[in-house]
Parts: structure tokens; C-alpha cells; sequence
């Protein structure tokens, strides 16, 4: 039997289009990510507002932030230092970079997997969108999730006095976990794609 040319449509069977329909039941989900990206954007505005208030002298903010980063010193802390600025700087960058996250995969996933966003030709269309498919959003999250997880190890190291040393140890070893996975991740949609490219 002769395989149907290509550019030649073939009919459907119902089922098959049931089964295709199928991707949209993803849609509540990327709505439901981009209602928790709203929740981050939240939370970033509220503890920015905390530095600012905190910076002019506001004990309370102050307070807010200190117990925020779970950060002890002996010492009363009365305004604010460089360690804790730093501490929270760190956690507004956490915020911003797992915003990043839920963008690629909000964004990258439903053009992926649930329907096209015909973005071409839009000013504001991301780069990485342009080649987007699963190989190369899993490669982008796992470098994004080694971002992540780089801030939170800082801001381990940096707070390491409150941190017990298994705590310290478990956090690094996840963290190279998460480097060696996704080395791993890129190696083998380099090779599959090397494979592809010399199979045509």
C-alpha cells in the first residue's frame, strides 16, 4: 500500500480528532501558571516596597524584611545593613527569574503543545521562540532552574550562620544535581539533532 503523498490532505477519523482536541484541556493550566505569575509579581512588589520603606528609617518594614530572609543576628538590627539588602536584593532577583521560568513555559509550552500564537512579524516576539520545540524549552528550563537554584545557594552561603551544615551540604549537592542534569539534557538534543541532521 503507497503512503499518500505529501501536502495531500488525508481524512480524519473522529477519534483521532477527539484525541488531537485533547491538548486544549492544557489551556487551564497555563492559566492557572500565569494567575501564579501574577502572585509572584505581587509578592515582589510587596517586598520592594518593604526595602524602600525600610531604607527611610521604618522600623516595621524593617522588621518584615529581616523576618522574611530568616535572617538572625546576636546583635538588634535597627536599620538596615548590607547583608540584609543584599539578602533581599538576592530575593527579588529569585522572583524575577522564576517569573522568567513560568514565561518560557507559559509561553513555550502552549505554542508547543496547544496551538500556534502566530507571532511572526511582532515587534515584541522573543528570540527563542522563533526555533521553539520540546527538545529545546527543556534545555532552556534547566538552564533557567540552575539560575534558580545558583541565587538560593547564594543566599544560603551568605546567611550560612543560620543554616545548619547538613542543610549547607544538601543544598550544594542538589545544586550540582541540577548542573549535572542538565548537561546531561543538552549532550543528549545535541547528539539526537547531530543524529537528525546527518540522517537527512
Amino acid at each position: 500500500m503507497s503512503k499518500p503523498s505529501s501536502g495531500v490532505k488525508t481524512a480524519t477519523s473522529p477519534l483521532n480528532n477527539f484525541i488531537f482536541a485533547s491538548r486544549w484541556l492544557q489551556l487551564p493550566l497555563y492559566l492557572g501558571l500565569i494567575a501564579a505569575q501574577a502572585v509572584y509579581v505581587f509578592h515582589f512588589w510587596v517586598e520592594l516596597v518593604h526595602l524602600l520603606e525600610a531604607a527611610f528609617g521604618n522600623q516595621h518594614a524593617l522588621q518584615l524584611l529581616i523576618s522574611s530572609i530568616g535572617y538572625k543576628t546576636d546583635a538588634a538590627i535597627t536599620s538596615l545593613n548590607e547583608t540584609v539588602i543584599m539578602l533581599v536584593v538576592l530575593g527579588l532577583i529569585d522572583v524575577v527569574m522564576i517569573s522568567n521560568l513560568l514565561i518560557m513555559v507559559i509561553v513555550g509550552g502552549y505554542e508547543t503543545f496547544v496551538s500556534r500564537l502566530n507571532l511572526e512579524g511582532h515587534p515584541d516576539q522573543p528570540e527563542w521562540l522563533d526555533h521553539v520545540n520540546a527538545s529545546v524549552l527543556k534545555v532552556k528550563l534547566g538552564t533557567a532552574i540552575i539560575g534558580i537554584s545558583s541565587i538560593h545557594l547564594l543566599k544560603t552561603f551568605i546567611n550560612a550562620a543560620n543554616y545548619d551544615e547538613k542543610v549547607l551540604m544538601w543544598q550544594t549537592i542538589i545544586h550540582i544535581a541540577f548542573l549535572l542534569s542538565a548537561i546531561a539534557i543538552a549532550v543528549a538534543d545535541r547528539l539526537m539533532s547531530h543524529h537528525d541532521s546527518a540522517g537527512h
